[in-house]
């Protein structure tokens, strides 16, 4: 099986060129896709054989990956490989990720790095990332540890049926998204990270935000009823439980209370507007699914 493995890179000349070397003696295709760098990450990915895609300017992981994505498919892929550009990923792991895509066990892998307790992994990316994954897997049929990992395997079938449309980091989770809808078999291995350093370029806090608030985008698309008919249902017994104990008072004082009458009121009017949402987007999104489907056949 043909492998190739794609890096997404971002003003990375430090390390890109370490990395294609080492990545060529197990790789047949390297492609490093450039979001718009501004030192020589272009120049020392060319040099080395890596097919390169440029971005004219700066457009996001997902911008990336998505580009990363359409060369695979186009070169005619059977495998792809994501890793991480900035030196975080061990190059040894590439055999441990992709064995379960050779032996048809799985679709996607992801390289974890919760399955082993011993990984030294800054406390507030452990708790971002948890948070994440559980809202992540809130929308999933699998149950992952690690649903921010960059580094993934991919097999030709995911190539060809997954279109990422995300330009940033949430991209993660929009594939998982997508793929666990179309019912795609997703593993996880262990890896080792290295933080030395802390190679990120990203503010923890702004990043983390940005994706969660990526992830619940695609969790209310794909899964609208359970996104908005869960709060709409819990917020309609609210207000009916609090209308209810303003009735029995008033049958018992002859005195309305308003106060209970407002929040009672105030939430079976945001259950109901909740409920239509949910009704109204399950809908569109039906009637989206259909299309495609019909469109592919």
């Amino acid at each position: 099986m043909e492998l190739t493995i794609g890096i997404p890179a971002y003003n990375e000349e430090k390390n890109i060129g370490a990395i294609i070397i080492q990545l060529k003696k197990i790789a047949s295709k390297i492609i490093v896709c450039d979001d718009g760098s501004t030192d020589s990450t272009n120049s020392i990915a060319k040099e080395l054989g890596a097919i390169v895609i440029s971005h004219s300017k700066n457009q996001g992981y997902g911008a990336t990956i998505r580009s990363i994505f359409l060369k695979a498919k186009e070169i005619d892929s059977d495998i792809l490989v994501t890793i991480d550009a900035d030196g975080q990923h061990d190059v040894a792991d590439v055999e441990k990720i992709t064995k379960p895509i050779i032996n048809n066990e799985c679709d996607i892998v992801i390289g974890s790095r919760f399955l082993e307790k011993s990984q030294d992994i800054p406390t507030y990316r452990k708790f971002g990332i948890n948070i994440i994954t559980k809202v992540t897997n809130a929308s999933m049929k699998d149950n992952l540890t690690d649903s921010q990992s960059g580094f993934r395997a991919y097999n030709k079938k995911v190539l060809e049926e997954i279109s990422p449309s995300e330009t940033g980091m949430g991209v993660s989770t929009e594939i998982l998204i997508k793929a666990s809808n179309k019912n795609l078999r997703i593993g996880e291995v262990p890896i080792t990270v290295n933080y030395e350093g802390d190679t990120s370029t990203h503010n923890p806090v702004s990043h983390g935000t940005s994706v969660l608030f990526s992830t619940l985008k695609f969790t209310s698309i794909e899964h609208p009823l359970k996104f908005y008919g869960i709060p709409a249902i819990i917020f309609l017994i609210i207000g009916i439980s609090f209308i209810a104990w303003s009735i029995q008072i008033y049958s018992e004082e002859g005195s309305l209370i308003t106060n209970i009458t407002l929040i009672g009121a105030t939430t079976v009017i945001v259950g109901l507007i909740l409920s239509i949402a949910a009704i109204i987007l399950y809908s569109i999104v039906s009637v989206v699914r259909e299309n495609n489907s019909y469109n592919r056949r």
